[in-house]
């Protein structure tokens, strides 16, 4: 298996582990949300005041009723019966809020009581039926829909009822006005309970939503970042493994014949070789390029580039720099010495040249690259033809996309090929 091969199965592995364990999280999130009642978790701010004012109005109508009574009836005998039972309703409402709004058995019993107390005195003093009011609140937000109306059906009855007993004749009004009432304030609950369940319902998916973006912009980030180790490692590494195995190779067939040059092919090996791990130790830390890191400007580092692959094989490699120079951002620097160093690799191994030409062209608005070689050239310029394991030129492409640069390959067989790597400078100000 070739080491371009392993990277890109050991990528995708890693890949499909970290898809695998988002999804893991995703699931337990989700079930964490469902166990806690995401969309119930915090009310609206209608939803908060709402109970508030219910409850004050209940305890109001509550007392004003009582002291009707106790003033229009002063010494009857229903007053003891009366007075406790108005301290009864009092304590059970007060007990209300500690059962929670859920129809649980223990709520729909407390409900009962409550509303069943509230008949009782309805029956012995009529003027307690105003109660009636937070008590429509109390079974709608309690009940089911249904439910809840056959509760404020029988609540209204009971009020009609008693304003009927209070009335000296028939009051038209008496029996249609609490209907009315009741309709209105039911309709008008049951709306904004809706809402308010709507509302939850969008909160909770522009959460969910959110959670899935950001959990996909990670995916991508970590894509982007191993595809960037990915072009580090065939650029560096997995070039130099490539240039010592083709000089060891070498030493091996002149081993015997000329001792010298196995030698010398032995030494150069173990000079990349050297190169290879500084590379691997500025992978750990920074991941710059050694040339770049040690403080020297892309030129000397593409001289010094130039010189080591001119030392390495019998390719006469000549640099060449137009304009004048300037400091570049120290991602377009990085980005040309490795496409520099892929593109003389792939000449090395695949071209049979003789002379290579290295050109840096500072134009002011861009900077230009031009690799160009004698060699025998090859068809299919757009694609990575020379290279049989097809990640050179795809590499490079996708390093000048990152700082919106162009990559163009011209060859013909026989004619050799020139490689010429654009990259814009104005959009890329203040990069460094």
């Amino acid at each position: 298996m070739s080491t371009e091969t392993y990277v890109r199965a050991g990528q995708e592995r890693v890949v499909e582990a970290d898809e695998a364990g988002a999804e893991r999280n995703a699931g337990r999130s989700a079930d964490r949300r469902a166990a806690d009642g995401l969309p119930a978790e915090r009310p609206a701010a209608d939803e908060r005041w709402l109970p508030v004012v219910m409850h004050a109005a209940f305890f109001l109508l509550l007392g004003a009723s009582l002291t009707r009574f106790l003033i229009r009836h002063p010494g009857d005998g229903r007053t003891p019966w009366i007075v406790a039972l108005s301290a009864a309703l009092a304590l059970l409402y007060v007990l209300g809020p500690a059962l929670g709004s859920r129809p649980t058995p223990r709520r729909l019993g407390w409900l009962g009581v409550v509303v069943a107390v509230w008949m009782v005195l309805v029956v012995l003093a009529p003027s307690f039926a105003w109660c009636a009011v937070p008590l429509f609140y109390t079974g709608l937000r309690t009940l089911p829909t249904r439910a809840a109306l056959v509760l404020v059906a029988l609540l209204t009855a009971f009020v009609v009822a008693a304003q009927l007993m209070l009335a000296e004749g028939v009051d038209p009004n008496l029996v249609v006005a609490p209907p009315a009432v009741a309709a209105v304030a039911t309709a008008v609950f049951v709306h904004m309970q809706r809402q308010a369940d709507r509302q939850r319902h969008l909160i909770d998916d522009l959460i969910r939503t959110r959670r899935e973006l950001a959990a996909t912009e990670r995916r991508e980030g970590t894509l982007a970042e191993r595809q960037r180790l990915s072009m580090e490692i065939h650029d560096t590494l997995a070039q130099g493994l490539s240039s010592q195995q083709m000089l060891l190779q070498a030493s091996e067939r002149v081993w015997e014949s000329d001792p010298a040059a196995a030698r010398r092919h032995v030494r150069t090996a173990e000079s990349i070789a050297e190169r290879n791990l500084a590379e691997a130790r500025r992978f750990v830390h920074d991941l710059a390029p050694a040339e770049l890191a040690a403080g020297g400007s892309l030129p000397q580092a593409l001289r010094a580039l130039a010189a080591r692959a001119a030392a390495e094989s019998s390719l006469d490699v000549r640099l060449h720099v137009d304009g004048v120079p300037v400091a570049l951002p120290d991602r377009v620097e990085s980005a040309l010495l490795r496409i520099a160093q892929g593109a003389l690799a792939n000449v090395r191994e695949h071209a049979g040249a003789r002379t290579a030409a290295l050109t840096l062209t500072y134009l002011g608005d861009q900077i230009v690259l031009d690799v160009a070689d004698d060699g025998r050239g090859f068809t299919g310029a757009g694609t990575d033809s020379r290279d049989g394991r097809g990640h050179g030129l795809p590499a490079m492409r996708a390093r000048l996309r990152q700082l919106g640069g162009t990559l163009t390959v011209e060859s013909a067989p026989g004619e050799g090929a020139v490689l010429s790597a654009a990259i814009p400078l104005d959009p890329l100000e203040g990069v460094r």
